[in-house]
């Protein structure tokens, strides 16, 4: 199992730095499956083995115990998870009262035209898929994005940009949904990017989604506010540097 890293925590919640490939918690149609299949392992079942509490968090704890908010399967960095019942009540006020400041770190395709912009395109989803769309209009919600160009490289002929992104809403896939819509996909996207294009050039192809949560920003119920950072993984500099 990949192990992810305690990056703080308190007698309410702790934070952490989820690595990339490691699922948030079980698929909701896992018990579902053939009889001898092995359940994957989980972030929730690594949380569990060391805050026992967390099996009675949350509004899923079977499922979901102490879970306030996901990353993908394939994006690295750092989640809060609540300890008690008050405390996931509180973070998810926070979340649904826009009161969390998220920044992530993303290498896109092509160059920008303009170097800061916000991305405002409800989000729907793709009928008989898993996708999302911004132009579907089924279950759409508002889906307002905030983005920062970094950095520019060109490896192989193929133009980058670091992009550092601000999600003022939480909707899934809610970053690689916009910046695809806008003709730049993360690189590494299998499911919204140019997975052809991606891999043309085996040494320079992604090892993975380059989509990073760099850091959470959130008040304490104290009143005092903590900056919960997860520094970007090798495979970023690796790809074209960090900020």
């Amino acid at each position: 199992m990949l192990e992810p890293e305690i990056i703080y925590e308190d007698e309410n919640l702790v934070a952490v730095n989820k690595p990339a490939g490691l699922l948030v918690h079980p698929l909701k149609n896992y018990k579902l499956q053939i009889t001898n299949y092995k359940k994957e392992p989980t972030l929730a079942d690594w949380l569990l083995a060391r805050y026992s509490e967390m099996a009675r968090v949350g509004d899923d704890p079977e499922t979901r115990p102490g879970i306030v908010h996901r990353l993908d399967r394939d994006t690295s960095g750092v989640m809060v998870v609540a300890r008690t019942q008050e405390s996931f009540d509180y973070l998810k006020a926070l979340f649904a009262g826009r009161k969390m400041r998220k920044t992530y770190l993303a290498w896109v395709f092509g160059k920008l035209k303009e170097r800061e912009g916000v991305i405002a395109r409800p989000i729907g989803i793709v009928s008989g898929s898993t996708r999302r769309s911004t132009r579907s209009e089924k279950m759409a919600k508002e889906a307002v994005t905030r983005y920062r160009v970094e950095k520019e490289i060109t490896k192989n002929g193929e133009q980058f940009s670091l992009l550092t992104v601000s999600p003022e809403t939480g909707r899934t896939h809610q970053i690689r949904v916009h910046c695809a819509s806008i003709g730049h996909p993360v690189v590494g996207d299998a499911l919204y990017g140019r997975r052809r294009r991606a891999n043309r050039d085996s040494r320079s192809a992604p090892p993975r989604l380059m989509l990073h949560a760099l850091s959470l920003e959130l008040p304490l119920p104290s009143g005092s506010m903590v900056h919960l950072e997860a520094e970007p993984p090798e495979e970023f500099a690796h790809f074209g540097g960090t900020v």
